[in-house]
């Protein structure tokens, strides 16, 4: 079994996770509430029940999985470990902030908006900060991507500007009217970001001219969670501060399809409903949220394929034909790509002897058996 790999897969998925705990002040305010999903063309009530999954099921199950030859490997004994202390950042959990790699090198920023390169040593090759004193008061959150030589910044106070990796000195750097609240992605010559009034804005990568953007519902108050932005086959597919999920052609911002997944009594409670970021493969969209629903859909026209009761706002994990998710109680849960049947339910938390605040579950993963093959 190779240890690495199974910490590796599970540390992307639980990064994000905060508290899982339900008896948290946190999850209090969140009530149960009956829900439906509602299809675009053919609309269909597909539940009632909003009962969450709290029992194991096959705890000890084997999970046999083929081991990806792309995976990198290393020797735990012969690696150097360098650190860096950054000025704390407010609300940091809210975001989960992209590290962006380039050759050796890492970047990242800091609570006054700093972007900083750091090498192999952990020391600066450079840093950059293109805020005023006032706008440093409000500890910006910044959302980065690249493609090469080009850094593109976002932010939660409106601004969106270029950085030129290299140097570290600024491009072009513009305003938009409401502050972003997701993750950039970068397609060719564009690159794609979502604001707080639920609105997809599509700007050139070398100048910053806006192209096209694409409104969907908004609703007074906003949501805190950081909102996904996927593309795939030429299409560009996004959730909104409501739950919707659309997909949009990436050339011109046309429709091709939107689903809903909450209903209208949900939208006042959209403040707390919490998605996770959507993860694709060729055919199908996956995602989950902390309203118990967990989601397959058909990424070419938006129909369901199927629906699991899993109450997460962690992104869900593709790898062979197992979907790997773990829900806000703290279990770590194992289901079917294709047809959404659940394979394993492991409560994580028994090896706490209190479950309050878990910040971390890389303790729990030499008890979580799983075979590499």
């Amino acid at each position: 079994m190779n240890k690495f790999i199974v910490k590796i897969l599970f540390i992307l998925l639980l990064i994000p996770a905060c508290s899982l705990n339900d008896k948290t002040s946190a999850w209090k305010k969140n009530k149960k509430t009956n829900t439906e999903i509602v299809k675009i063309k053919n609309t269909k009530k597909l539940f009632e029940s909003n009962n969450i999954i709290k029992k194991e099921l096959n705890p000890t199950l084997q999970i046999e999985l083929k081991k990806n030859p792309k995976q990198y490997s290393y020797d735990e004994k012969k690696t150097k470990i360098t650190k860096f202390k950054l000025s704390k950042i407010k609300n940091f959990n809210q975001i989960n902030s992209k590290i962006i790699f380039y050759k050796n090198d890492l970047i990242f920023y800091d609570s006054n908006g700093s972007i900083i390169r750091f090498n192999k040593s952990a020391e600066k090759v450079w840093t950059v900060n293109n805020y005023s004193k006032e706008e440093k008061k409000s500890n910006p959150l910044l959302f980065l991507e690249n493609k090469d030589e080009i850094l593109i910044v976002a932010d939660s106070i409106s601004k969106f500007y270029a950085v030129n990796i290299n140097n570290g000195n600024i491009i072009w750097s513009k305003k938009n009217v409401t502050p972003f609240n997701s993750e950039v992605k970068i397609h060719d010559n564009k690159f794609f970001i979502i604001d707080y009034e639920n609105i997809l804005h599509c700007y050139s990568l070398k100048t910053g001219e806006k192209i096209w953007s694409y409104k969907t519902e908004n609703v007074l108050i906003k949501s805190q969670k950081k909102l996904s932005v996927k593309i795939e086959n030429n299409i560009v597919y996004f959730n909104n501060s409501i739950g919707d999920i659309t997909a949009l052609d990436v050339k011109k911002g046309k429709l091709i399809w939107q689903l809903p997944t909450q209903n209208n009594n949900i939208y006042a409670q959209s403040f707390s409903l919490k998605g996770s970021d959507l993860t694709i493969d060729k055919k199908s969209i996956y995602f989950s949220n902390n309203n118990n629903e967990f989601f397959s859909v058909d990424s070419s026209n938006g129909n369901i394929n199927w629906q699991q009761k899993i109450n997460s706002s962690i992104q869900p994990i593709l790898y062979d034909n197992i979907i790997i998710s773990v829900s806000n109680e703290g279990l770590l849960i194992f289901l079917n790509k294709v047809t959404g049947k659940l394979i394993r339910i492991t409560d994580t938390l028994k090896v706490f002897k209190e479950k309050k605040n878990l910040k971390c579950m890389l303790w729990v993963l030499p008890l979580v058996p799983i075979k590499f093959l």
